[in-house]
């Protein structure tokens, strides 16, 4: 295994910020941590590049413990924090070769394992870190962090604020850089990039909910799932929180996402209840879970 995390918790305070969480992420994998902000990705992340240390459990990377063997896991893994940290005053390139020198290499030693990122953001090497664009400081954070060829990279959530071009195109290049071994653990709120890793964990509150495939746990969801819409979205959502048998009411984009508690559940009931409280224009029809709507379930139980 290239990562195991067995019953590790931290705490500040008194705010439990990780609680006896375990898994274990396979070489070559893309692993995913998804949950929204303050759900302890961001802890668990410092935990397992020597950043921060444990109150209780253990953990590995590539075989190497964290706490005794911090040094050589440094010297071995790459980390791309959730905020941009690369010198500001500082050009594309002298950040690249700071960061090259660090470990004891060059651009040029390693130059075919960034090229694919490299040479987007190449035209604009003499200029300043902080004046780059969201994207482009992106690519510029990945390539310090993939210098000096780590082994494990550990991304926590690199995509944050940044637009939809830039974010297909960076998971793109995640995709290549796991063609060529690395090990990649990435941390994330969007629910359609967990559809992208290889395995991902389910995390609310510094606890696992469920690790699995993408697809598997898309399918635990444990009934039958309906897009719902009417012409007034808010008495909505109220009234299908009131409905006799119902077991669960999400607003998601331009539906709301409902589920019943009863196996015997007739469509056409609800479309009666619905008119009874004079909605108009009502939309109900079946779809299939996501990942979003299982870890709503598992979140609520």
């Amino acid at each position: 295994m290239s990562i195991s995390v067995k019953n590790i918790s931290k705490s500040y305070g008194k705010v439990q910020a990780v609680q006896d969480v375990s898994f274990e992420v396979k070489e070559g994998e893309i692993f995913g941590l998804i949950g929204p902000d303050g759900a302890g990705k961001t802890t668990l992340f410092r935990i397992l590049t020597t950043l921060l240390l444990p109150d209780s459990g253990t953990a590995e990377v590539n075989g190497k413990d964290v706490i005794a063997d911090y040094i050589d896991i440094r010297n071995h893994v790459g980390y791309m924090p959730g905020r941009f940290s690369l010198y500001q005053d500082l050009s594309v390139k002298e950040n690249l070769e700071f960061f090259a020198t660090i470990f004891g290499t060059t651009i040029e030693e390693n130059y075919e394992l960034i090229k694919d990122i490299y040479v987007q953001i190449e035209p604009f090497k003499n200029r300043r870190a902080g004046a780059l664009s969201g994207g482009m400081k992106q690519k510029l954070a990945l390539s310090c962090a993939l210098i000096h060829k780590p082994k494990v990279l550990f991304l926590d959530e690199p995509t944050t604020g940044v637009d939809p071009v830039s974010r297909k195109e960076f998971w793109e290049m995640l995709k290549r850089l796991q063609l060529k071994g690395i090990t990649i653990l990435v941390s994330t709120p969007y629910m359609d990039e967990a559809a992208l890793c290889d395995r991902i964990a389910l995390i609310q509150d510094g606890k696992l909910l469920e690790i699995d495939t993408p697809e598997n746990i898309s399918k635990r969801f444990p009934t039958k799932l309906y897009n719902v819409s009417s012409d007034n979205t808010y008495e909505l959502i109220q009234d299908l929180k009131s409905y006799s048998s119902m077991h669960s009411v999400f607003p998601f984009g331009e539906w709301v996402h409902y589920a019943d508690s009863n196996k015997g559940f007739n469509p056409k009931d609800l479309r009666d209840y619905l008119k009874e409280n004079e909605h108009t224009n009502i939309k109900i029809e079946e779809t299939e879970p996501t990942i979003e709507d299982t870890f709503m379930e598992l979140s609520e139980n």
